[in-house]
């Protein structure tokens, strides 16, 4: 990506002290000329430990503030160009028992981050989403759902001021509460039993770091109101236990409320999905959005699929498994 991009220009990444606001930290002190990089988060904790942990560049500020609170995001979007939006409550179980908490986060919180960011004429804002907003079956799913349907209707309101777009992608590898991060305390255990919640479940496959980039490349690619998908591989969550823990008996307890057997990303029902070479895009249907355009630039195919971990051609095997963990 043009380093243009980045030169005098201010980032703040709600979430920012999460999995992917680290990573995106990362990635943008690594880019020249960034101006100031915002992380906005609630947790004062967590910010001592980034703190503690890495000597931060002093173009970066640690904003302690939650999105509930319009007015506190409200002063620090001030002089920002672009917004990564990743806070949210994201573990389901927790979502199911506090819906209220989970609503007003993820929903209201969403709704105080787009009002902000128009007041204060920030360029882009992009929703850092995930397959469950696709058919949700539990609340944490319905509630990204609704963000993206905010976000992508937010660009009707706010022509000549910020483009709003939506990321999607599933569950990253290493992430809080991860299968890998699971696995990888078991064998540190030396434990000889692993639960699973069921033996057919599939999961798409990307690490935080591809996650940030592709987040970033669309960030500077779009025109507003799209919703960009990469394409991943998938894996069997069984291939992916008995490569790590080859040894150990697999329970199978059953699976958990508002749980998915396979992640799905894009379903037939969407008629206005574009593939490209290595994403996918699901073009709003706003009629100032010229579609020739778009085509014409990108080189876009329209297809209609159903894009799931579970008809996904690529497939990592236990093979591949062994390589990729080193064993």
């Amino acid at each position: 990506m043009s380093n243009n991009f980045f030169k005098n220009k201010s980032f703040l990444i709600t979430g920012g002290t999460g999995t992917f606001g680290k990573e995106a930290l990362k990635y943008l002190t690594q880019q020249k000329g960034v101006k100031k990089i915002v992380l906005f988060a609630r947790d004062e904790h967590k910010f001592h430990d980034i703190e503690r942990f890495q000597k931060l560049p002093r173009n970066v500020r640690l904003f302690i503030g939650d999105v509930r609170d319009e007015n506190r995001i409200d002063i620090a979007l001030k002089d920002i160009d672009y917004v990564l939006h990743a806070a949210a409550l994201k573990h389901v179980p927790y979502a199911e028992y506090n819906p209220s908490e989970c609503i007003n986060t993820n929903i209201t919180g969403s709704n105080n981050v787009i009002n902000a960011c128009i007041r204060n004429k920030v360029k882009k804002c992009v929703l850092v989403s995930t397959d469950k907003a696709v058919n949700p079956i539990n609340l944490y799913g319905a509630t990204k759902l609704c963000c993206e349907k905010n976000f992508i209707a937010s660009n009707n309101y706010s022509i000549n001021s910020t483009s709003f777009l939506v990321t999607r992608y599933g569950n990253v590898v290493g992430s809080r509460g991860s299968l890998i991060e699971k696995l990888i305390e078991a064998k540190k255990d030396n434990s000889k039993e692993f639960d699973i919640t069921d033996k057919k479940m599939t999961r798409f496959w990307i690490d935080i770091s591809d996650g940030v980039k592709f987040v970033f490349n669309c960030l500077k690619n779009s025109q507003g109101g799209e919703i960009f998908v990469p394409k991943m591989k998938s894996m069997k969550i069984l291939d992916c236990i008995k490569s790590y823990l080859p040894h150990a008996k697999i329970n199978e307890i059953g699976v958990r409320p508002g749980e998915k057997i396979d992640e799905v990303l894009i379903t037939r029902d969407n008629k206005n999905v574009y593939e490209l070479k290595d994403h996918f895009v699901i073009l709003p249907e706003f009629k100032f959005w010229t579609k020739k355009k778009f085509e014409s630039q990108t080189k876009g195919k329209k297809v209609i699929l159903d894009y799931n971990s579970l008809n996904n051609k690529e497939m990592i095997n236990i093979t591949q498994f062994k390589k990729i963990f080193k064993l």
